[in-house]
């Protein structure tokens, strides 16, 4: 594995230890030789993902859509950073650059961007793995969702099983770099 995408929030939402528990995965991913490829925004926990990665020593890349580009959420010393027409082109992108996804806590954004990589999955666009940091429990009413939609016979029971979930940064490294 060498690149892993993170989708995040713009914001670093009210518990600390959502910006420790991504400073410490980014860490653990460059530690590990893995490059970073994300959303591409200076704001928020995805500025934690990318100030984490440059301070580490890090590869990452970040794509970003021209609307926020102009409205000067890019941050501009990523080792690579494309600028895309819209938030279609950003997550196709994204997906093409890299080998997994992980989600980190953020707002519908990020749900949609990791649900749709799950969606390509299931129709089979790609077999790279998807996973939830639950830092605090953050996705536990998300995860449990996803038992309601495959006990309405909604979800593929394979779609739901594929979904990494872990508290823990190390134990989702483990899992995911398998």
């Amino acid at each position: 594995m060498k690149r892993i995408a993170i989708f995040c929030g713009s914001k670093v939402g009210n518990d600390p230890a959502y910006k420790e528990a991504t400073k410490e995965l980014v860490k653990t991913l460059i530690e590990k030789e893995i490059e970073i490829v994300y959303g591409g925004g200076a704001v928020g926990l995805m500025g934690v993902v990318a100030e984490t990665a440059l301070e580490s020593g890090g590869i990452i890349t970040g794509v970003i859509p021209d609307k926020l580009y102009e409205m000067e959420v890019a941050h501009t010393g990523l080792s690579k950073l494309y600028r895309v027409k819209d938030m279609h082109e950003r997550k196709a992108l994204m997906a093409d650059l890299s080998d997994a996804f992980i989600a980190l806590p953020g707002g519908v954004g990020t749900l949609e961007e990791i649900t749709e990589v799950m969606t390509w999955s299931q129709i089979g666009y790609h077999s790279k793995p998807c996973a939830f940091l639950n830092t605090n429990g953050y996705y536990n009413h998300f995860i449990s969702f996803f038992d309601h939609m495959e006990q309405q016979g909604f979800l593929y029971k394979s779609i739901h099983d594929q979904a990494i979930v872990e508290e823990v940064v190390e134990k989702l490294a483990l899992r995911l770099l398998k």
